[in-house]
């Protein structure tokens, strides 16, 4: 717990609280838009679904990058600092800092998460939707943590083991990218792309009935969360095992 807070206490100068919620903003104002629109033109029909779902969609975009630049300050403090060599003196096992890292990173994507939800809800209260769906929102959260933790496991072992912070950036927009346009591959190969997990995992998904298109729930298959668990138990031992070899 002490590494944790010390890895926050290193971002302290860093105004990472302060990005997040401002690339939050653009992803949730293009959202909000979009449901504004739609409910403009069919009044009564959009409520909770369409809302989650916008936002479930557009998390294939912003969430990848937003793991990348988090994960790349993390990492890279310790990179341009020249601190490696100053931390293993000090006796701090490299396991226990790759962890502390990977924790400080999936606690900050959480805050995201719940500012998310915090947005969701003050959107469906002012527009005076039914009742919260309280099961939705927490699969929801459920559905972009899960993700989450792999693409995050993904970026920390980039991050770690190549000192240009470029490629681990890159990999993020790849993965935006991938996540963004994920629902126009096949079922099949879909699945071998974590970031397409941010729609995949999540609690509405979309149909056509008689042309028209239909948020309904998304009855998701027991094996794609346990992929996207196993993805990310894989990426953060791989990833952890290469950094403690490595040469700092």
């Amino acid at each position: 717990m002490g590494s944790v807070f010390l890895e926050f206490y290193k971002l302290r100068r860093k105004r990472i609280f302060l990005m997040i919620p401002l690339l939050l903003s653009v992803e949730l104002a293009w959202a909000c838009i979009s449901v504004s629109m739609a409910l403009a033109q069919h009044p009564g029909e959009v409520g909770w679904a369409d809302t989650v779902m916008t936002v479930s969609s557009m998390n294939g975009l912003f969430l990848p990058i937003l793991s990348a630049v988090i994960v790349s300050r993390i990492c890279d403090m310790e990179h341009k600092g020249n601190t490696w060599k100053m931390l293993m003196s000090a006796s701090v096992k490299r396991s226990r800092l790759y962890a502390a890292k990977y924790a400080c990173a999936v606690l900050l994507l959480l805050f995201a998460v719940i500012l998310q939800v915090v947005v969701i809800t003050a959107f469906g209260a002012a527009n005076a939707f039914p009742a919260l769906p309280g099961g939705m929102l927490l699969k929801f959260i459920g559905s972009a943590m899960l993700t989450s933790l792999a693409v995050v496991a993904l970026q920390q072992w980039v991050s770690l083991v190549v000192k240009n912070q470029a490629f681990a950036l890159s990999l993020g927009m790849f993965g935006g990218f991938i996540g963004l346009t994920a629902d126009l591959f096949p079922a099949a190969i879909r699945r071998f792309f974590i970031w397409s997990y941010y729609t995949g995992l999540g609690p509405v998904t979309y149909s056509y009935e008689n042309e028209i298109m239909k948020f309904v729930d998304n009855p998701v298959h027991p094996i794609l969360p346990l992929i996207a668990l196993l993805a990310a138990l894989l990426a953060y031992t791989l990833g952890s095992i290469h950094f403690g070899r490595q040469d700092v």
